[in-house]
């Protein structure tokens, strides 16, 4: 079976998810917005010209998953998917879903966003296997820690790679699809990679390289 991989943030959706998740949380006054926001902003930048600490961003942005109780939580994801997600749902992003669907591919969501905040959305879109920046758990409650390799870079490739030995599959034949010049380690190991509505430095790469841009925006 053919692998169809996607990247999330700014790929199928119409935005970041994680960075949308520190502003769901501000303007509802959950988190204090002169403080919160301005660092949220300011990692999320980061993130965009290629320098994140991501170390420093998931002890910043996992905190809240363990000063609050799991019934809350779910409570804020809900209204969260309703108020923040569903806007940025890209169609377009549902429809090249749907195609690799029928084409009888496996489709994969591969994100460096954490799994509190991705595994919802990637059952709204239908992925059953979702490989995200894990959250550390004891107890029935987050830690506030992440725990394994996280899902960015070449992070990425490795937590690939080890769900391709345990699961059977191959890179034969396979697609990745993503906006971001952070995922050039992955996009270089698959057969078909495509950017997405790219940011600079990957439509760039994509030009040079000869790989196809496509548009998910209407």
């Amino acid at each position: 079976m053919r692998l169809a991989l996607f990247d999330l943030d700014n790929t199928l959706l119409g935005g970041d998810s994680d960075h949308a998740w520190g502003d769901y949380l501000c303007a509802r006054g959950i988190l204090d917005e002169a403080t919160y926001k301005a660092r949220n902003d300011e990692f999320y930048q980061d993130y965009l010209a290629g320098k994140l600490n991501l170390t420093d961003y998931l002890n910043f942005c996992l905190e809240i998953l363990a000063t609050t109780d799991m019934a809350q939580l779910a409570q804020w994801h809900r209204d969260f998917m309703r108020d923040c997600i569903e806007p940025i749902v890209l169609p377009k992003g549902l429809e090249l879903l749907a195609k690799h669907r029928a084409a009888g591919d496996k489709l994969v969501i591969i994100t460096a966003t954490n799994r509190f905040v991705t595994g919802p959305i990637a059952e709204r879109l239908g992925v059953q296997t979702l490989l995200a920046t894990e959250c550390e758990m004891q107890d029935g409650r987050y830690t506030g820690r992440s725990t394994d390799i996280p899902c960015f870079r070449e992070g990425k490739v490795t937590r690939l790679n080890r769900w391709l030995e345990e699961n059977g599959f191959s890179l034969e034949d396979s697609y990745f699809y993503s906006d971001s010049m952070n995922d050039l380690p992955l996009l270089e190991q698959v057969t078909h990679p495509v950017a997405v509505d790219p940011d600079e430095n990957l439509r760039a790469e994509a030009a040079r390289r000869g790989w196809p841009v496509i548009t998910l925006r209407t």
